[in-house]
Order: structure tokens, then sequence, then C-alpha cells
């Protein structure tokens, strides 16, 4: 995007089209994978906190961190082959700013409602397993939470997953608005996509720094100086 925004060509090579698709799965895949592992190990630090470093050694989190990867790579090799087997033969032009599965198939010259069935059912089979993996692991997180019987003990507890639940609704949300509606928007598509891929990596470091007493801190400090807080705040 920034390429095509300095003023450059507009257009992409075939190879760079499928890298660019691969990676965008591989790389969604990873997060998604990732924040499912988050999940488990928010379970483990409060309904187990006695056996945190037994259960989440170093060699299970080297574990769970590369099997996110492999398992994301090998669902957006899935999903690159089954798009890019198709034949292109008519227009050239990509109706959106990159390459995605959704745009490669109205390209395609042959008929794709079975590519389009088998690639909803991967597209939304992943995150929907996933999804439910991580509220079945919040589930036992809240009636853990609830058996707590100070208030600061809970407040602490649900401190511990806020970043996570922010984080996780800002990735599920965009998918569930592209990927599993019956009728797609190129519109709408497209501006979610936008904010997808724009604003929520820049609100990340946002959300779970602000859980650091440091930096909260650091922004309240920033804050009384530009005068938005006042001083006994």
């Amino acid at each position: 995007m920034l390429f095509y925004l300095s003023g450059n060509s507009r257009a992409i090579s075939y190879g760079g089209c499928v890298s660019q698709l691969f990676f965008y799965h591989f790389l969604g895949c990873t997060e998604c994978f990732l924040y499912t592992v988050m999940a488990y190990d928010r379970f483990v630090a409060i309904c187990h906190p006695l056996r945190y470093t037994i259960i989440m050694s170093h060699r299970v989190c080297a574990i769970l961190a590369t099997g996110t990867l492999f398992f994301g790579c090998i669902h957006a090799t899935f999903l690159t082959t089954l798009t890019f087997q198709l034949p292109f033969c008519g227009p050239r032009e990509v109706g959106y700013y990159f390459c995605d599965i959704l745009v490669m198939l109205k390209l395609a010259c042959a008929d794709t409602a079975g590519l389009e069935m088998v690639g909803f059912i991967s597209v939304g089979l992943m995150p929907l397993s996933c999804f439910l993996l991580i509220l079945t692991s919040y589930s036992c997180i809240v009636c853990s939470i609830l058996q707590i019987r100070s208030a600061e003990g809970r407040r602490r507890a649900f401190s511990t997953c806020s970043a996570h639940l922010t984080a996780i609704l800002l990735f599920y949300m965009p998918v569930v608005l592209i990927y599993l509606r019956p009728t797609p928007s190129p519109w709408l598509d497209a501006t979610v996509q936008v904010l997808n891929n724009l604003v929520t990596p820049m609100l990340n470091p946002l959300i779970y720094s602000l859980r650091n007493k440091e930096v909260k801190l650091s922004l309240r400090n920033v804050l009384h100086h530009l005068g938005f807080l006042p001083e006994k705040f």
C-alpha cells in the first residue's frame, strides 16, 4: 500500500499476488492460534496458579509457539493452493487493495461455487474452533474468579484477562464481517480490512502496554502536562 501511495506502479506480479495471499492468511491464522494459546495460558494462570510454572514450562511454550506457526502455514498453504489452481483468463484487475480469496475467485474463468463453499468452511471453521476453545477457557476462568472472595483478588484476575479479551474482539469482529456473511459487500469489506490491517495493529501495543504500571504513570504525566487530567487524578 505504501508503495502504491508513493506514486509507483499499481501492478503486482502473479507470484507477488500468490505470496500476498499466502502471508496474509498465514499470519492471520497464526495470530488466531496464538490468541487461543494465550487463553489457555490465562486459564492455567488463574485456575491453577501454583502449578503454572510446571504446566507452562519453557518446553511447553516452545511447542505451542512452534505449533501455531506450523498449523498457520498448513492452513494458508491449503487456501492458497485452492485459490490459485483456478484458471485466470478474464480481466486481470484486482478489485481490492490486496490479493484475497474472495477477490481472486471473481477473476477466475471457471465455476467457483464449490471452491467458495470449501473456502467458506475452511476460513469459518478455523476461527470458530479457536473461538470455542477460547470460550471454554474463559468459562472456566469466570467460574474460578467468582469463587475468589476478595474484591481486590477478583479485580486483579479480571485485569489479567482484559487486554487479551480486547485483542480478541478486535481480531474476530472483522473476520466475521468479511468472511462469514452470506452476501459480501466489496465496499464494506474494503473498509473493514483497512481498519483491521492498519488500526488494529497500532492499537495492540497500546492495549497490552497499558497493563504496565510504568506506562500508565508516564501516560498520566503526559496527560497532566497537556492539561487533560487534574492534578489530583
